[in-house]
């Protein structure tokens, strides 16, 4: 599915047995998937990260799902496909004039939802405002693929653990820029907190030890102060 490869999916349900189920299905198929637990939630995600599909649920407290693509809609052009357990006539057209590209009723077979991304994917203009990143990275002796989210040194596989290829995925979306914090925590599926930024530091800080020369002057995982974390390549 060369369509799909490393497209980034933000999946926003107050459910997190569902967020969790999609983000675990669509990840084995290709995607990239963020998660968020509101609209508050995917306002921040947004704020700081870029995305090229919103799997996005009506039926949330506080700001639903149609009052979200109204809001968005002013703001961005990324498609949305929302999620309801409403599937009349009069609700999907609802949706489809706030904004929404498509409409899946719940219940509903996770393949037909890869099949509507796919399809709003391939029907979706490249966006022009920024150049496509490159299918690989050179980091000084490490090779960082894109497409299969792998790290090499030579002919040698560097071993990531799943939250290392998760930070590489992140950060190597947007070589180059800087990737706030706030926003790789998010991706990651982490709740904010002091404790959490401690995490993701040594994370990186360990991810370093498996790319840079000198791990405490880094030189391709660099942090910006008051930015966040930005990988720049060769």
């Amino acid at each position: 599915m060369t369509e799909t490869l490393d497209a980034h999916v933000l999946i926003v349900d107050d459910d997190a047995r569902i967020r969790d189920l999609l983000r675990k299905f669509l990840t084995r198929q290709g995607f990239l998937v963020s998660g968020a637990r509101d609209a508050a939630h995917a306002r921040r995600l947004l704020e700081g990260l870029e995305f090229d599909l919103i799997v996005l649920d009506v039926m949330m407290p506080g700001e639903d799902g149609i009052s979200l693509t109204k809001s968005l809609r002013e703001e961005i052009t990324t498609p949305i496909l929302l999620l309801t357990a409403r599937g009349d006539a009069d609700d999907r057209i609802t949706g489809l004039e706030a904004g929404a590209d498509d409409y899946l009723p719940k219940p509903f077979e996770p393949r037909e939802l890869v099949a509507r991304i796919n399809a709003i994917l391939r029907r979706s203009p490249a966006p022009s405002k920024k150049p496509e990143p490159p299918r690989t990275l050179q980091l000084g002796p490490i090779r960082y693929d894109l497409g299969r989210g792998e790290m090499w040194q030579g002919e040698e596989q560097v071993r990531l653990t799943s939250t290392e290829q998760a930070l590489m995925r992140v950060l190597a979306a947007s070589p180059n820029e800087p990737v706030a914090r706030h926003a790789v925590i998010e991706a990651l599926g982490r709740d904010q907190g002091q404790a959490q930024e401690r995490a993701i530091d040594v994370q990186i800080t360990r991810l370093r030890r498996k790319i840079e020369t000198d791990p405490k002057s880094p030189r391709y995982l660099q942090t910006v102060r008051g930015a966040g974390y930005m990988i720049v390549p060769d």
